[in-house]
């Protein structure tokens, strides 16, 4: 299931984009005004619940931070767990850690080693606002195969299709963008 193009004009009149921010060149893709419109999260947050109700998926996993906004509120939506995925040195039990490269230099990602209970082989869907070029979204996959889970499908509200993220992440998991900027 993918959007109308109706609901994709609301999503998208819904999002601010404001030039060379945080540095000259890029565009920042500002979600917070599509959280404050109440009319367009709706929508949102609808089609996410219509098109992975039928996926008999055992969890959501959002990535810090603003995955945790759309992912705890679709797992409350479907009636799921919900996993974070922070940055190192948030989360207090034992960890998996992966790393991932930054343009100078790197990060790095963390899920507590139980996040997904006891059952191998949990159905996961993986969630973030927007995928560049994927080193997070690399990593936080990785994060679920470590744990026995499987990343069944990564969803981005935003998919900047010029950038190489979108295609490295399809070779580890499905991948679908509400909204691909090319």
């Amino acid at each position: 299931m993918i959007l109308n193009n109706e609901q994709r004009k609301i999503i998208e009149d819904s999002i601010r984009s404001i030039p060379d921010f945080p540095k000259k060149g890029i565009v920042f893709k500002d979600i917070t005004t599509l959280l404050n419109n109440k009319d367009a999260y709706s929508v949102l947050m609808t089609h996410l619940k219509d098109r992975y109700k039928d996926y008999n998926l055992d969890y959501i996993a959002g990535i810090d931070a603003r995955g945790f906004i759309f992912g705890a509120a679709l797992a409350q939506m479907l009636e799921l767990g919900f996993v974070p995925i922070r940055k190192k040195g948030k989360l207090p039990f034992t960890t998996y850690n992966e790393k991932y490269a930054l343009e100078y230099g790197v990060d790095e990602i963390e899920v507590h080693i139980d996040a997904f209970g006891e059952k191998k082989g949990a159905r996961v869907l993986m969630i973030d606002d927007l995928i560049a070029t994927g080193g997070t979204a690399n990593a936080a996959a990785k994060l679920i195969e470590h744990t026995g889970a499987v990343c069944v499908e990564a969803c981005f509200i935003i998919g900047l299709s010029f950038l190489d993220g979108i295609k490295n992440l399809k070779e580890k998991t499905d991948v679908y963008c509400l909204i691909e900027e090319s």
